[in-house]
């Protein structure tokens, strides 16, 4: 995804026509190559941290017990490349209208008002925390996001060392291996993963780096292929969890699906708040969760100005409506139909 990387802007992937033609393509021949998962890639050489497995089983606990969503805080916002950091008090705000069906987050950022997160979710008895560094290479990011780690070790369960860096070509699998060396020598005992669309590990440099991680977040987007307009729920859920099936044998730990959901505007594009409950529904059905294998629900809140900053670069042109659509909850933190239907979960 095109962006400003001195932004550090924590962001979700644009549903422009290039990128989802160019997913949807990598994603059927990903799944529907003769032969599947290499040998060589299917028994991968696991580099991952016997001092981060207890923090590994923290995670297991909370997927297989709580619920995780994707969060990146409302007041929070990137406009023409400018970063308006986020307030204790919206975040506050925020995570107190989650905690009632939410126990686990999944941020972004590290700086730019999220270094707040943490102690803010202690607060709320929040089961579980990982956290997005949005740029693995920016010294400040790492040293908050460890910081956090640091302060907080039984809240945080695990630091996510980039989003999309290698399919957006803003870092390349040998530079992101040594990162992952260097932030290990530093924190031992700090699970790391990163995030990635499926399809970018089909590429054996790329999967050389699931070796060296404690925990694989993936980005699975069924609205992306070019069947989900007209196709039924039952196939877009299914098709989460086949990728999940074409990905196990790469991993060297639990599968959480970090992003993974249904827009809920505009109508004219296919996308609805009934959609969105409808999918959901039915990847409970057939996805539950598990100590290997769970999704997160994307993203917790809706974000407006998304739909004109889709690409991050000040001046870039065009709209992208259903980027300000993904929340759960919409601007003022009400819950819309999905996030109506989950039970409470315990304080």
């Amino acid at each position: 995804m095109a962006q400003s990387p001195r932004q550090g802007r924590p962001s979700v992937t644009p549903v422009s026509q290039p990128r989802a033609a160019s997913l949807a393509c990598f994603a059927f021949l990903w799944l529907c190559a003769a032969g599947g998962v290499s040998a060589a890639r299917a028994n991968p050489q696991c580099q991952s941290s016997r001092a981060a497995q207890p923090a590994v089983t923290r995670l297991r606990d909370a997927m297989a017990q709580g619920r995780f969503t994707a969060y990146q805080p409302l007041s929070l916002r990137v406009v023409e490349g400018r970063v308006t950091d986020a307030d204790a008090d919206g975040i506050r705000a925020d995570l107190t209208a989650l905690r009632p069906r939410f126990d686990s987050l999944i941020t972004y950022d590290a700086i730019h008002g999220a270094q707040q997160i943490p102690a803010i979710a202690a607060a709320l008895k929040f089961r579980a925390l990982i956290i997005g560094v949005w740029d693995p290479g920016d010294a400040a990011q790492l040293d908050a996001a460890l910081e956090a780690a640091r302060r907080f070790p039984r809240l945080v369960v695990g630091i996510s060392l980039g989003n999309e860096v290698l399919f957006a070509h803003r870092t390349d699998p040998a530079a992101l291996i040594a990162v992952i060396a260097r932030v290990r020598a530093r924190a031992p005992e700090v699970a790391l993963a990163t995030s990635e669309p499926f399809h970018v590990y089909d590429e054996p440099a790329a999967a050389a780096v699931l070796g060296q991680l404690d925990f694989l977040l993936s980005i699975v987007h069924p609205v992306f292929q070019p069947w989900f307009r007209g196709a039924p729920d039952s196939t877009a859920a299914q098709f989460v969890v086949n990728v999940l099936g074409k990905l196990s044998p790469l991993a060297c730990g639990p599968l959480l699906v970090k992003e993974t959901g249904v827009p809920t505007a505009p109508e004219s594009a296919g996308f609805s708040e009934a959609r969105q409950a409808a999918f959901y529904r039915e990847l409970r059905r057939v996805l539950p969760p598990g100590r290997t294998q769970a999704f997160a629900y994307f993203a917790a809140y809706d974000a407006p100005w998304r739909a004109y900053d889709a690409t991050g670069v000040p001046g870039a042109p065009g709209a992208h409506p259903e980027e300000a659509h993904w929340g759960l909850y919409d601007e003022a933190r009400h819950p819309k139909a999905a996030a109506r239907e989950l039970p409470p979960l315990a304080p």
